[in-house]
């Protein structure tokens, strides 16, 4: 029994002996490299020795222990994970010579924004980010750091390529973060980011992209977005906190790649603009998306550079520049203020993404599935969800949205007439104050409001929806709160085939038609509490509405 527990012990010492060469073999420590905690010393050179031993050993971890440590341009490598543990702080250099120009590979608008970043990688395998420490961009004293004309020349002379955008003045001298492109397999984990000099983190043409339990604090300078997930493929993004002054989490296509198999899921996400944000660059589109458990709120910074202070929209999806949005599912989130929880547009901007190529045709948004939404503290612009003439969004659908709003619209606002805006940048406010207090919907094919409850907290007289040049609506089990001065809970115009139901509204006119609607039904309500169910203008008779089993008054 004695000797068998010596060679159980005997073979526990191998075993833990083992680990332990494994384990110190696999970690490079950037201190080995001369590295220095401080603050002060620069040791851009030393953490990329370590990251270049690592890469040649065949990878591991490169350790950031307790400490300050300032930095220039870091270039990742296959199979390298920086491991930033509590206590440590990767210092972003402010002096921009420590950022050497890149040009990638991939082509794509974003061209136009950045060629430095703290963290750069392109066409690698199996990278992260990962621990419990910060990274730290130092992005206000990059605010006004513009290139001297001077600079501006070499610059020009550095981007020769006339096939490929040019990055402009105002971005150049503003490092990114983390700039990962085409990589494969990467993990972001756990750490905390402050204050950019620009967008965070971009991630484009990635695939399988991971992000999670990580928090952004990005207050620092312009274009402050969270993160940007652009042309990426197989994306799970969960457990985050985010503070932006620009947008929170953002996915784009600036180039020709969609982003496509994405899962959002248990963030908690602030900011001055979008929270959540398909768009603004759309060239390859989105596909398969689910957003899910999460909520919005406004951000804590106590001063902003763009956007509004309860924020622009809480969920925008947007294609502007061609492109197509498809099989996109938002559910369980609740939203604090902002100025339009929800905004939908297919516009006609056309941006490309190399220059002189021919502007995209306009771009296709359709089947959207957005539900169990709660908001408090709308802003009184009211939600949209717009095409163009000629080309409709297609095939949204809301079902139990709960929506309060801060209300205060008069009368007039209920008469505006409401510009196409077809190239104007896509924004909540894009319309100004709209005249719905809750939905203004134009050029839809396919839009379903079902279990909708709405209300206001200071008198608001205009109507609660109007729909425009939309086929196949249907509206049940709304419930809205109205004004006697309204002109109508909802009004529709050039609406064909409509089904109205379920709906027990107190309105002075439940449904004002306007502009030949054709094929409107109104059956199984309850419009007892209506002094006028329906009203008509000139060019639309009181034979298009088909009502039945509907309790009057």
């Amino acid at each position: 029994m004695a000797l068998q527990k010596s060679l159980v012990l005997f073979f526990l010492y191998f075993v833990l002996l083992f680990s332990s060469k494994a384990d110190s073999a696999n970690n490079f420590y950037i201190t080995d490299f001369g590295a220095v905690g401080d603050g002060s010393t620069l040791n851009t050179r030393a953490i990329q020795a370590a990251i270049d031993s690592c890469a040649r050993s065949g990878g591991g971890r490169v350790w950031f222990p307790a400490g300050t440590f300032l930095s220039g341009t870091l270039y990742l490598k296959d199979n390298v994970t920086l491991y930033l543990d509590i206590g440590a702080t990767l210092l972003a250099s402010v002096n921009i010579e420590d950022y050497p120009l890149n040009v990638c590979d991939a082509p794509s608008y974003s061209d136009s924004y950045v060629a430095r970043a703290l963290i750069w990688g392109e066409n690698l395998a199996n990278v992260g980010i990962i621990g419990r420490g910060k990274i730290d961009g130092q992005g206000a004293k990059f605010r006004d750091k513009k290139p001297t004309p001077e600079e501006w020349k070499e610059l020009v002379s550095f981007f020769k390529d006339t096939t490929r955008y040019r990055p402009q003045a105002r971005y150049i001298n503003r490092p990114y973060i983390i700039r990962l492109i085409s990589c494969r397999n990467i993990l972001v984990e756990g750490i905390t980011m402050i204050n950019s000099p620009m967008w965070m983190q971009q991630y484009l043409n990635c695939d399988l992209l991971t992000i999670k339990n990580i928090t952004v604090n990005n207050h620092g300078a312009h274009n402050n977005d969270m993160m940007d997930i652009d042309g990426c493929r197989n994306v799970i993004i969960s457990g985050c906190h985010g503070d932006t002054d620009d947008d929170g989490i953002t996915i784009k296509s600036t180039g020709p790649w969609p982003t496509e198999n994405v899962v959002i899921s248990n963030c908690l996400i602030s900011s001055f603009c979008n929270a959540i944000k398909m768009g603004t660059e759309s060239s390859g589109g989105f596909r398969n998306i689910t957003i899910s458990n999460c909520v919005i709120r406004p951000s804590t910074a106590p001063d902003k550079i763009y956007g509004r202070a309860e924020g622009l929209a809480g969920i925008a999806l947007e294609i502007v520049d061609g492109g197509t949005l498809d099989g996109v599912a938002i559910y369980n989130i609740s939203i604090v203020g902002t100025t339009a929880p929800i905004f939908i547009r297919l516009g006609d901007r056309g941006r490309t993404y190399k220059p002189n190529m021919p502007a995209p045709p306009v771009g296709v948004l359709r089947n959207v599935v957005i539900s169990n939404i709660v908001a408090t503290g709308a802003g009184d612009a009211g939600c949209s969800i717009t095409g163009v003439p000629g080309h409709a969004v297609e095939n949204v659908t809301l079902s139990n949205i709960k929506i309060h709003f801060v209300g205060g619209g008069a009368r007039e606002l209920s008469e505006a007439i409401v510009p196409e805006n077809e190239k104007k940048y896509p924004e909540s406010t894009m319309f100004g104050v709209l005249p719905a207090y809750a939905f203004f919907s134009r050029h839809v094919n396919g839009l379903t409001f079902r279990d909708v409850t709405l209300s206001y907290e200071q008198p608001e007289q205009r109507p609660v929806l109007i729909v425009d040049d939309v086929q196949n609506l249907k509206i049940d089990n709304l419930s809205a709160q109205t004004a006697t001065e309204a002109p109508a809970q909802m009004v529709v115009r050039n609406v064909h085939h409509a089904l109205v139901s379920h709906c027990g509204p107190q309105a002075p006119v439940f449904l004002r038609l306007e502009n030949k609607c054709r094929n409107i039904s109104v059956i199984g309500n309850d419009l007892s509490r209506v002094d006028t169910p329906f009203s008509f203008d000139a060019d639309t008779p009181q034979g298009v509405v088909y009502a039945k089993n509907n309790r009057m008054k």
